[in-house]
């Protein structure tokens, strides 16, 4: 039996206490929609109507050991499950961040009572655990139907502004289209007081789970809302490419498309949240480096000179270093693979751009992606076989034995100011295949000419 199967039957045994005692009990948000549109439930919520907080809570200790998420809130679990257990909450707005409310339980405020606090009506969709039973109060399984993203309450919903987020990534995720009123609610939020993790996980929601992230991008510019968040995106926008290369048009365009280009191949690479990243930020030197010269748009060295405005995004929206660092080595490198097959470059020019990849495979994937991402997109696979060809190589020169600092040191050298050097030197030699006798050879002449020149100095 499956873990998801197991907390289904848990759910179940649940709503028999609860009824035996006067209550109800319904599955809530995402389960519902999810098992409507009939993709595969990933994990179960419920909501206890009808009893007390501390009836529900002797009904969960005589199942197994009860966890407290939220006890002032009605928020449960067991141990050993991974259903949340709720009861009906009414919220008080006192402040302008996503967590200033005052929450009170409220079990007996009924399913539309309940219903109503909810974001989306597609999220306010109910089914009774034991009859399965759909509540639908606002009628969310019609909009989900016409894939139409609609608020429950026009007073309650401006209240958070990470609905905002939330919409967009629900948009992009169901390839929904927000509801014309929805739009109109969500343009005069204010997002300033979100925290860079509420927005990190909408965004990482929206760049790994939907086929098309860029609708997410393409939401907050209908509603207004890319320029405090995403501002260097924002600045993308009118930007002119050369149109010989670039007929989809300005780099906004373009970075929409290769977003989507990107997801296909999103997990295939090592970290992929930071492959996505790299999708969306590629492009921002673009901004501040496109001019034209003679006639002809051109963005020369915009992968370097867009870094600073690449790692300020970041910094705003994470403090994962190991994350900025992916996302900088990617968008930095991402011009390489295809200029270094478009002239069937050395091995050894190939072996050195793999090897200042953080992740090879991430760039030619990547690679692929700018290339489709664009009007025309490039039809041939020849670029993509050749970097997968020399990536072989530069895997098979990496897996040869090599000179190594113990190596240097049973040859006599001891460590000191030179010794990085002498090691640098050492690993280009690998890096251009010379075999390992030879190469200690090589480093061991190049580290007595090192001494002989410091000794000069001196």
């Amino acid at each position: 039996m499956t873990d998801i199967e197991k907390d289904g039957l848990m759910a179940e045994r649940i709503a028999e206490n609860v009824s035996e005692c006067g209550g109800r009990t319904f599955f809530v948000g995402g389960c519902v929609r999810d098992e409507i549109l009939g993709e595969k439930v990933k994990d179960y919520d419920i909501e206890v109507h009808g009893i007390t907080p501390d009836c529900l809570e002797k009904i969960l200790d005589s199942l197994g050991e009860r966890i407290s998420i939220g006890e002032s809130f009605g928020i449960y679990n067991i141990k050993g499950c991974s259903i949340d257990i709720a009861m009906p909450r009414k919220e008080k707005v006192r402040g302008l961040g996503h967590k200033d409310f005052d929450v009170f339980v409220d079990p007996f405020i009924g399913t539309e009572g309940a219903s109503k606090r909810r974001d989306f009506t597609i999220n306010a969709l109910m089914k009774d655990v034991l009859t399965g039973e759909i509540i639908d109060h606002y009628n969310g399984r019609r909009d989900l139907e016409l894939r139409i993203l609609r608020h429950v309450n026009d007073e309650s919903f401006g209240e958070d502004p990470l609905r905002v987020l939330r919409g967009a990534q629900f948009a992009a995720r169901l390839g929904a289209k927000v509801a014309p009123e929805t739009v109109s609610i969500c343009c005069n939020m204010k997002l300033t007081e979100l925290s860079r993790e509420r927005v990190e996980g909408e965004l990482r929601k929206a760049l790994l789970k939907a086929e098309r992230p860029s609708v997410f991008f393409e939401v907050l510019r209908e509603m207004n809302q890319l320029d405090f968040w995403f501002p260097e995106l924002s600045s993308l926008c009118n930007v002119p490419q050369n149109p010989k290369h670039h007929a989809e048009g300005d780099v906004w365009t373009h970075t929409m498309m290769v977003i989507d280009e990107a997801a296909k191949h999103r997990f295939e690479v090592s970290n992929p949240f930071g492959f996505m990243l790299a999708a969306v930020a590629h492009d921002f030197g673009k901004a501040i480096c496109t001019e034209v010269i003679n006639g002809a748009v051109h963005a020369y060295e915009h992968e370097t000179k867009g870094l600073p405005l690449i790692e300020s995004f970041l910094r705003r929206i994470t403090s994962e270093t190991k994350l900025i660092e992916y996302v900088m080595n990617i968008c930095e490198l991402h011009m390489q693979p295809n200029v270094v097959a478009g002239v069937k470059a050395s091995v050894k020019s190939t072996n050195r751009m793999f090897d200042r990849a953080v992740d090879p495979v991430a760039l030619i994937c990547f690679s692929v992606a700018d290339s489709e991402g664009k009007i025309p997109p490039r039809e041939d696979a020849s670029n993509e076989e050749f970097l997968y060809e020399r990536l072989d190589i530069y895997r098979e020169y990496m897996s040869r034995p090599y000179v190594m600092g113990r190596d240097l040191i049973e040859a006599g050298l001891s460590p000191g100011e030179n010794f990085s050097e002498i090691l640098s030197y050492a690993h280009k030699l690998r890096l251009a295949g010379v075999e390992k006798k030879s190469a200690l050879k090589q480093v061991l002449a190049f580290a007595g000419k090192n001494l002989e020149k410091t000794n000069k100095l001196w």
